[in-house]
């Protein structure tokens, strides 16, 4: 029997040479834009950023939904300015998809990079934490590193009577 040792692109330590990171509107995104730029690799390393607008299955998936490329093209233009004061070699994209972490790993895979970095606020679903179901697809699918930058728990949710 033999055994083939798997070999990462990356050791441990290296420096990445491009990230995508998927925003969506949320406070965490320019969290997310800068812990990636400074993931990245300072001389030939790429940035992308993607803002997916979500289209209904009973639109086309190319029908024109002003209010929503508006506001995408506003929060990549903002998530832009983050990534210039790293100078980071930056493409930003608006793509409409049915769903967002499927066209967030093609994209990944299309692209072919180092990683991907979300960032997620933190949100309650029926008095829980929760990720959604954006992030444990893309967790589950990605072909490559996968970065989590969570907010805070907002300080109205903290319990101070908390022991670990």
């Amino acid at each position: 029997m033999t055994t083939k040792k798997r070999t990462r692109k990356h050791a441990k330590n290296s420096p990445l040479t491009s990230i995508l990171v998927a925003v969506t509107g949320e406070t965490s995104d320019e969290t997310a834009v800068r812990f990636a730029c400074e993931l990245l690799d300072e001389q030939h390393s790429k940035l992308y950023i993607l803002y997916i607008i979500e289209v209904e299955m009973t639109l086309p998936i190319d029908a024109e939904i002003s209010t929503s490329t508006a506001r995408g093209e506003e929060i990549l233009d903002q998530m832009e300015d983050i990534s210039k004061i790293y100078k980071c070699e930056t493409q930003a994209e608006l793509l409409q998809s049915r769903r967002s972490g499927l066209a967030i790993v093609q994209e990944s895979v299309d692209k072919q990079v180092d990683a991907i970095v979300l960032g997620i606020p933190y949100q309650e679903m029926y008095g829980s934490f929760s990720i959604g179901n954006i992030a444990p697809y893309i967790l589950e699918n990605a072909p490559c590193r996968v970065f989590l930058e969570r907010e805070p728990i907002p300080s109205k949710l903290i319990n101070n009577s908390f022991t670990p």
